[in-house]
Parts: structure tokens; C-alpha cells; sequence
């Protein structure tokens, strides 16, 4: 189980980023947080992942305090994040880079399962280097298949459809609900598409660095859209 308790965070010149967060994310749950741009979403995926420390606050994981580890530290007590933009490695191969997430030296056919999980051709990517020579939308589905042989407790999400085009969000959305079914642990997701708010467990609503609402997709899902008029949320179906 993750919580945070009492989770403030200022940035120069943007004070209250973050303003006493209190949450708590059960295990084996898909929870989704979503809200208007600007509302500190992605700043507290950050701050539970460790790339951020809070001003105030504390973090605990499986009763544990973790408020004052690392990244690296929260990523061996089990935490995993994914970036809005993944990172670029040159020098690694696709396969060294599923291999280093699970912890072991993979066989190229275990390497390749993971890919194949994310919809892409195993054979034509397993041993490319994760460079330029990669898009967004192919980099998007290698650092997925990373977090799926991770096997994390926690495994954060940073908008993941960004970047994709819609066949491959199409499947990502199933990729998810797989995901949620073979992994116990929990999953968590920045992100306005609709599709993914529909297959949360939970979903989280922060505006202006508060929550503003939590509960179950029938508890907040249909007055949320009736609030924004769907207008911040796509369907996928454009």
C-alpha cells in the first residue's frame, strides 16, 4: 500500500504547486489521476517516484517512511515510473534495456515476449540501439514493456498515450488491462483519455495542487465529464 500524507510542494515562482496531498493507494489497484493541465498531476507522480522532494509531507510504502530515499533507492523498494518522454540511451540495446528493468539476464526470447506484449515485432527491435533512430510512439511501448518486466508494487505512468497514434493507443489500452490482471501490484496513471478513466479501479481528481474529488469511475466519472463537457477528455475515436 502507498500513502501520502500531508504532500505540499512550491516551485520558485509557482508557490502551492502541491497543497497537503493525503491519498492512499490500496494494493492491486488501477488507479488513474487526472485534472486540468497545470494542476500538479505530474508533479506528484514525480514526487512518488522520488524525482521530486516535497517541501512537507511523507511517503510511506508498505509502512515504510521512503520520504528521504532516491529514484534509485524508491525503484529497489519497488517503484517504477514511466516518462511522459522516455528516455533515450545510446549505446543500449532494446534487449540490454528489458533485461537491466528485470533485474536478470534475459534470453532474447524472454526479451521478446515483452515486446510482443506491447505490439511490437520483436525481431525488428530487440537488438536496436534505444537512440534517435527510434520515434516517440516506439520508445513509448519499449519503456511500457521495461515496467511490465519490472513486475513493480507500484508502477507510475506519466500520460503514457502521448506521443501514439491510435491504433497503437487502441491497444495500449488493453496492454493496461493486462497488465492489471497478471501484475499484483498497483497501477498508476496521469492521463485524460476517457478509455483509461473507464477501466480504473479508482480515479483521482486534482485541480489547482488539491484534490478535488476521489472514488470509484461511478462515483466520479459521469459528473466529471458533465462538468468539462467531455471537452478535456478524448475518446480515441477521432
Amino acid at each position: 500500500m502507498l500513502e501520502l500524507k500531508n504532500i505540499s510542494y512550491s516551485a520558485e515562482g509557482k508557490e502551492g504547486i502541491l497543497k497537503n496531498i493525503n491519498l492512499t493507494i490500496e494494493d492491486n489497484k488501477f488507479v488513474v489521476i487526472t485534472g486540468p493541465n497545470g494542476g500538479g498531476k505530474s508533479t506528484l507522480a514525480k514526487i512518488i517516484a522520488g524525482i521530486i522532494t516535497p517541501q512537507s509531507g511523507q511517503i510511506l510504502l508498505d509502512g515504510q517512511d521512503i520520504t528521504p530515499l532516491s529514484i534509485t533507492e524508491r525503484a529497489k523498494a519497488g517503484i517504477s515510473f514511466a516518462f511522459q518522454q522516455p528516455v533515450r540511451f545510446k549505446g543500449v540495446t532494446v534487449h540490454d534495456l528489458i533485461s537491466l528493468a528485470s533485474g536478470k539476464s534475459l534470453s532474447t526470447a524472454a526479451a521478446c515476449q515483452y515486446l510482443s506484449e506491447v505490439g511490437l515485432c520483436a525481431r525488428d527491435y530487440i537488438d536496436r540501439e534505444v537512440n534517435a533512430s527510434l520515434s516517440g510512439g516506439e520508445l513509448k511501448r519499449i519503456e511500457i514493456a521495461t515496467v511490465l518486466a519490472r513486475k513493480t508494487k507500484v508502477s507510475l505512468f506519466d500520460e503514457p498515450e502521448a506521443g501514439i497514434d491510435l491504433w497503437s493507443f487502441k491497444n495500449l489500452i488493453h496492454i493496461f488491462e493486462k497488465m492489471h490482471e497478471e501484475i499484483q501490484g498497483s497501477i498508476v496513471i496521469i492521463s485524460h483519455q476517457e478509455r483509461i478513466l473507464n477501466i480504473a479501479d479508482k480515479i483521482i481528481v486534482i485541480a489547482n495542487g488539491e484534490i478535488s474529488k476521489q472514488g470509484t469511475k461511478e462515483e466520479v466519472l459521469s459528473a466529471l465529464l458533465n462538468q468539462t463537457g467531455g471537452c478535456r477528455f478524448m475518446k480515441g475515436e477521432e
